[in-house]
C-alpha cells in the first residue's frame, strides 16, 4: 500500500506535521518514478522518513532532498494506491507546535521574549523584555517597543513610588521583568498583536537614557521631512515602516539565495568593485590611486565579469551585486544600488524568463497572494503600438488606436510631418468619463509641448462635432471616417496625437498615463492597486537606435546583446540596421521596469564587428572580454533585477530610499555623514590630485 500525502501551503493558521516512513523509496522504484513524473503545482510531496523528506514545489523541475521534516502546512488531500514491487508505509501524525520549534530571535540575548510576540497563551509566564520607551500614561502604564512590536507594561501600586517614568525620556532603552496577564475585559486593543495581554511590572532597568528631546519624531502624524529623517536615520529606522521594509528585504534576498543555490544549483560569485573605466553607458565614479594619472572606476554592473565566468565554466552564476552610477538621483535611482545579477550558459530567452519567474515566485512574500506564473508576454512593437511605451501599465485600458491610415487621407497633415514617417494615434474616453476640466487640459498640453514634432488635440464629441473646428484640422472626410472607425458618440472625449510616428507614439503613451491619473484623482475610474500582479515580459527590442544629437547608432540594451536569430544575416551584411531586433527583454510590473536581460554575443568575431563597424566604439578597453570570447566561450545569457526598485514596489514605498537602510538623498548626498566632503592637501598629494576651482 502506498500513501502519498499532498500538502498545500496555507497563509492562515498554519499547522506543523511530521511524516514518518519505516522504509526509504529506492531510486528507480515505481513510487520514485511516480513522484518524479507527477506534475505538482503549489504543492509539496513528502515520501521519506523522519530524518529526511523529498519535496516537489511550484516551478521546480527536479525533486530535491531536504533534511527538515516539519512543514508549516495543512493537509490538502490524501490519496492511496496499490503498487507491486517496492512498498512503503507512511504514517501521518499531527505535531503540536511549540515555541521551541520556532526560530527564536531571543537566543543569545538577555531577554526571554521580544516586544511583539507575547499573547494570551503566555499568561502566567515570567518574562524579560527589552526595548525603547514609546509611551507612558499617569505613571500607571507604559509601552515598550522594539523591531518586532509593542507591549504594554502595567505598574502595580506597590511599585508606583519606585518607578517614576516622568524622569525617563521617551526612546530610552529599558529592560523590564514581569508577569504576563490578560488585559481586563473591555481594555483589549485589537489593533495590536499583543493587545490581549499586558506585563505586570516586577523590575525595570534603564539601560541607556536618551536625550530629553530627539531631533525627529517617529509618530506617523508628525513625520519629519525626508532629509531630516535621513540625517538622523538611526532614529528613523525604528519606525514600523522601515522595520517592515528592511526585514522583508532580508527575507526576500534569503529566499532568492535558497532558490538559486538549493533548487537550481547556481554558484554565488563575488566580482570586483574596482575595475577599469568603460566608455559609453552611464557615467562612472572614478577612484584615484597612488600611481600618477591612473584611476579605477566603480563598476556599473558585473556585466563583463559574469560573461568571463561563462568562459571559465562557472556556468550558473548569480550574486547580490552592488553597482554604482554617477548620474542624477531620482525616486527610483541611487548612485549606489543593489541588483540580483544572473548569468548562465547553454540557454535561451524563454529559459531565462522561466528561471526568473521561478525566482520571483519562490521569494514572493508569504503574506501576499501566491504569484501567478507564467507572466504575460508582449513584443516591443506591440507594447509601443498599444500603450506608447515599452514598460506599459496594463492595470487599465485606454489603449492607443492607430489611425495613421485614416488621417493620411488629409495629405496636408501627412506631408507637414513627413509622409514616410507620419503617424497618428487616438485614445477615446466614453461618456461619462469625458469631463475635461481646464486643469486636465493644461496638464495634457504641458506633456504635449515636450514633443515639438507632434501635435496634440483634445476634442469633446458634440452633436455638431462634424461641423466644429476639428474639421479645419482634419478635414470633413477624415473626421467622418474617424467617427465611424472609433464609434464616437456625443459625450465622448477624443485624445488625438499626430506627427512623426515614434514621437507621436511616445507622446500619446505619456498622455494616456496623465489622463488616467487625472480621472483616478477625481474617482471617475477604479483606483489602481499597487499590489496587482500585472507582471509582463517585453521582448524583441530593437538592437540599435540613432543618437538623438549625432545620429550615430547606439545599442538599445548594451553592446554585448545578441541579435534575433532571424535578423542575424542582416547584421552580418550590415543592411537595414534599424530594423534588427535583439534578444533582449525587460520585466515590467505595473508600468515599472524591474529588470532586464538578454542573450549575449558569444562569438568574438561578431562582437568585434558590432563594436567596430556598427557602433564605431574603440574597444581596446574590452580586449580581455574579447579574448575570453575567442578562447572557447559557450552560448550564454543573463538577467538583472533591480532589488531596490522591486522591494519598493512590494512595500508600496514612495521611493527606493524607503527600502534602503542608509540611502543617499535626492541630490545624491549623504545627509548622515555629510559626504561627499573635501579632503586635505596631504591626501590630494598622496593621490596626485589637483582640484579646479570652477568659481
Amino acid at each position: 500500500m502506498i500513501s502519498t500525502l499532498i500538502i498545500k501551503n496555507m497563509m492562515h493558521q498554519p499547522s506543523r506535521y511530521i511524516l514518518s516512513a519505516p522504509q526509504v523509496v529506492q531510486p528507480g522504484s515505481r513510487t520514485n518514478r511516480l513522484l518524479q513524473t507527477t506534475s505538482w503545482r503549489n504543492y509539496s510531496v513528502i515520501d521519506q522518513n523522519t530524518k529526511s523528506c523529498k519535496a516537489r514545489r511550484s516551478t521546480h523541475s527536479q525533486i530535491k532532498q531536504y533534511p527538515a521534516v516539519f512543514f508549516r502546512n495543512a493537509v490538502r488531500q490524501v490519496s492511496s494506491g496499490n503498487f507491486q514491487g517496492n512498498s512503503l508505509n507512511l504514517n501521518f501524525e499531527r505535531v503540536v507546535e511549540s515555541s521551541e520549534e520556532k526560530l527564536s530571535v531571543n537566543q543569545f540575548t538577555t531577554r526571554t521574549h521580544n516586544c511583539g510576540e507575547l499573547r494570551t497563551a503566555h499568561e502566567g509566564q515570567e518574562v524579560a523584555i527589552c526595548g525603547w520607551l514609546e509611551f507612558s500614561r499617569l505613571n500607571k502604564f507604559f509601552t515598550l517597543r522594539d523591531g518586532y512590536g509593542s507591549t504594554q507594561i502595567f505598574i502595580p501600586d506597590e511599585l508606583a513610588s519606585e518607578v517614576n517614568l516622568n524622569d525617563i525620556p521617551f526612546e530610552s532603552i529599558l529592560r523590564v521583568e514581569g508577569k504576563v496577564v490578560k488585559r481586563p475585559k473591555g481594555q483589549e486593543n485589537p489593533r495590536l498583536a499583543t493587545g490581549g495581554i499586558e506585563v505586570v511590572l516586577r523590575k525595570v532597568e534603564v539601560l541607556n537614557e536618551a536625550r530629553s528631546r530627539l531631533p525627529i519624531d517617529l509618530k506617523e502624524h508628525n513625520k519629519a521631512k525626508e532629509n531630516l529623517r535621513l540625517e538622523h536615520r538611526y532614529i528613523d529606522l525604528r519606525s514600523p515602516q522601515m522595520q517592515r521594509s528592511l526585514r522583508l528585504r532580508s527575507q526576500i534576498i534569503m529566499k532568492i539565495r535558497e532558490y538559486m543555490i538549493n533548487q537550481c544549483g547556481f554558484v554565488e560569485v563575488e566580482t570586483p568593485t574596482l575595475f577599469r573605466r568603460t566608455p559609453g553607458g552611464a557615467q562612472e565614479f572614478v577612484v584615484p590611486t597612488r600611481k600618477p594619472g591612473h584611476f579605477y572606476s566603480l563598476v556599473q554592473s558585473p556585466q563583463q565579469f559574469k560573461q568571463m565566468l561563462m568562459s571559465g565554466a562557472i556556468d550558473r552564476y548569480f550574486q547580490i551585486a552592488r553597482c554604482y552610477r554617477d548620474e542624477a538621483t531620482r525616486p527610483d535611482r541611487q548612485p549606489e544600488f543593489t541588483q540580483l545579477d544572473i548569468e548562465l550558459s547553454f540557454t535561451d530567452r524563454d529559459k531565462i524568463m522561466s528561471l526568473l519567474e521561478g525566482v520571483l515566485a519562490s521569494s514572493w512574500p508569504s503574506a501576499e497572494e501566491p504569484l501567478k506564473v507564467p507572466f504575460q508576454r508582449m513584443t516591443y512593437d506591440e507594447a509601443m503600438t498599444r500603450y506608447g511605451v515599452d514598460k506599459p501599465d496594463t492595470r487599465f485600458g485606454f489603449e492607443l488606436q492607430d489611425i495613421g491610415g485614416l488621417v493620411k487621407l488629409n495629405s496636408n497633415l501627412s506631408l507637414a510631418h513627413g509622409e514616410q514617417d507620419f503617424g497618428a494615434f487616438a485614445i477615446v474616453a466614453k461618456n461619462p468619463l469625458s469631463t475635461a476640466p481646464s486643469s486636465l487640459k493644461k496638464s495634457l498640453e504641458a506633456v504635449s509641448k515636450e514633443h515639438k514634432n507632434c501635435r496634440f488635440v483634445l476634442s469633446a464629441i458634440t452633436d455638431n462635432w462634424l461641423t466644429s473646428s476639428i474639421v479645419n484640422l482634419l478635414s470633413e472626410n477624415v473626421a467622418k471616417n474617424l467617427m465611424d472607425h472609433l464609434s464616437l458618440q456625443t459625450g465622448d472625449l477624443l485624445l488625438l496625437g499626430l506627427g512623426s510616428r515614434s514621437d507621436a507614439q511616445t507622446m500619446m503613451g505619456r498622455i494616456r498615463l496623465a489622463f488616467y491619473d487625472s480621472l483616478e484623482s477625481r474617482k471617475l475610474v477604479p483606483t489602481r492597486s499597487p499590489t496587482d500582479q500585472n507582471l509582463l515580459w517585453v521582448y524583441d527590442f530593437p538592437m540599435f537606435a540613432p543618437n538623438e544629437e549625432t545620429g550615430q547608432l547606439e545599442s538599445v540594451h548594451h553592446p554585448f546583446t545578441a541579435p534575433h536569430p532571424e535578423d542575424l544575416q542582416k547584421l552580418r551584411a550590415k543592411t537595414d540596421l534599424h530594423s534588427i531586433r535583439s534578444q533582449s527583454f525587460d520585466l515590467v510590473w505595473n508600468g515599472v521596469e524591474i529588470g532586464g536581460g538578454s542573450v549575449r554575443i558569444h562569438n568574438g568575431t561578431l562582437q568585434k564587428m558590432v563594436l567596430d563597424e556598427v557602433l564605431q566604439i574603440e574597444h581596446a578597453h574590452l580586449q580581455h572580454l574579447l579574448d575570453a570570447l575567442e578562447c572557447g566561450c559557450p552560448p550564454h545569457g543573463g538577467f538583472a533585477v533591480g532589488l531596490d526598485r522591486y522591494i519598493a514596489l512590494l512595500c508600496n514605498a514612495q521611493s527606493i530610499r524607503d527600502v534602503i537602510a542608509f540611502p543617499k538623498s535626492s541630490e545624491g548626498k549623504d545627509p548622515l555623514s555629510k559626504a561627499p566632503v573635501p579632503i586635505s592637501e596631504e591626501e590630494k598629494k598622496l593621490y596626485h590630485i589637483v582640484t579646479v576651482d570652477e568659481s
